[in-house]
């Protein structure tokens, strides 16, 4: 994330070229033909109180109807935050991973399924910032800032694992040059709401046994590559018919590719490297458990509102009790905040340590302030019964909990 700034193309890669009218928005221009990049808002880096208050009924609409919150998205495209990683040098805020991670802690503290939309738009953005060639930083990067588009990642599906390595979706080249794609994918974020999806597919084209791509992240497998296919590409057929218990606003679902042919231009770096690249991703700094921070802040204040309201801060016993409680917060919002700084020894491990420290926490908070607010947290419609429901959630998104253990131990095991 601190690198948003260098647009460095991948070596290796194919020289741009123009894509047919049906892939994009605007074909990728050739190298060295592009114009001025159109005029775009300084985008800011923190939700403005108004963003705040629109999220925060949404979450509660979408909750209610269990449909995708498209409202949520059009706050999102509205308010500038979708440019936060886009460099400035393309229309975006050049936000670090501290700045990204406050932000989305933020937007969870009112809207968990709106906060994961946001933190996988920004994830799907850094990929593409680091590994795109330059007509793909030129075409999309601007789009992506000035919400036009909003990204989303296809890498899961059925049968694959938590580990993503055992693809069924397979990426076979074509004779004319470009890539066929084929397969399914399950629990995308943003599925039927995104403009561009990020899709992991096996394409049979290992690396060289030397090249340090090839080794065993724990996450991905050798021989994979990752392609930007826009949502309206022919071949692409999102599925919301998936109901979650939690982050019912997410629209995560299914997305198919079916015989969806695509040119070596939306491949996003070389080709067989994918996993090298997921492996880099727990270096940014970049943490879901950002998302649960915020949760866990929405719980105590909903705490403390309830404390309040009946009179209760009186007590001293209610009192210590709700300092228990921020004690949890603020120490998971600082292992959160450290992963964002990448000041530790390995950056990495902390990144993961903090979605498991984060995620853990908010899970006690919010059980624990289900049971002080007693009778009123036991109405159906009471938020604390939203808070639960997404918190469960971020432990069970990628990498899950149990595999950021796996990594985390990893190399104790060679």
């Amino acid at each position: 994330m601190a690198s948003a700034d260098s647009l460095t193309a991948v070596r290796g890669s194919t020289p741009p070229r123009a894509l047919p009218d049906s892939y994009a928005v605007g074909p990728y221009p050739p190298a060295g033909s592009h114009g001025p990049v159109d005029p775009v808002r300084p985008a800011p880096l923190v939700p403005s109180p108004e963003v705040l208050s629109r999220l925060s009924a949404c979450a509660e609409a979408a909750d209610r109807s269990r449909e995708p919150d498209r409202e949520a998205v059009a706050v999102l495209r509205d308010s500038g935050l979708l440019a936060l990683v886009v460099p400035r040098s393309h229309g975006g805020a050049g936000a670090d991973a501290v700045a990204l991670n406050s932000c989305v802690e933020q937007v969870a503290a009112v809207n968990a399924s709106a906060a994961i939309m946001l933190f996988q738009h920004c994830a799907v953005t850094s990929r593409i910032v680091e590994n795109g060639t330059p007509a793909q930083h030129r075409e999309v990067l601007p789009k992506l800032a000035g919400g036009q588009w909003l990204a989303a990642s296809a890498w899961s599906e059925s049968g694959a694992g938590a580990d993503k390595k055992k693809l069924s979706t397979l990426a076979h080249r074509t004779p004319e040059g470009g890539w066929l794609l084929d397969g399914a994918k399950s629990f995308t974020t943003s599925a039927g709401l995104a403009d561009v999806y990020l899709v992991l597919a096996q394409s049979q084209e290992e690396p060289a046994a030397s090249d340090s791509s090839s080794q065993d992240t724990g996450y991905g497998a050798a021989g994979q590559t990752f392609f930007l296919v826009p949502g309206e590409h022919p071949g692409l057929l999102p599925d919301t018919s998936l109901r979650l218990t939690g982050m019912r606003g997410s629209a995560t679902g299914f997305v198919s590719v079916r015989e969806c042919r695509v040119p070596d231009t939306a491949r996003l770096g070389p080709p067989g490297v994918a996993a090298s690249i997921i492996a880099r991703v727990r270096d940014s700094g970049a943490t879901l458990g950002a998302v649960a921070v915020g949760i866990a802040q929405a719980a105590l204040d909903a705490a403390h509102e309830h404390a309040a309201r009946r009179g209760l801060y009186v007590h001293q016993a209610v009192r210590h009790r709700l300092v228990d409680l921020a004690t949890q917060v603020e120490s998971a919002r600082a292992v959160v905040e450290r992963a964002g700084r990448r000041t530790s020894a390995d950056p990495g491990l902390t990144t993961l340590h903090s979605k498991l420290a984060a995620s853990a926490a908010a899970e006690r908070v919010v059980a624990d302030v289900a049971q002080f607010l007693g009778s009123a947290g036991y109405v159906e419609t009471h938020p604390i019964n939203r808070f639960g429901r997404d918190a469960r959630a971020v432990a069970l998104m990628g990498p899950t909990n149990d595999l950021c253990k796996e990594l985390v131990s990893l190399s104790w095991n060679r």
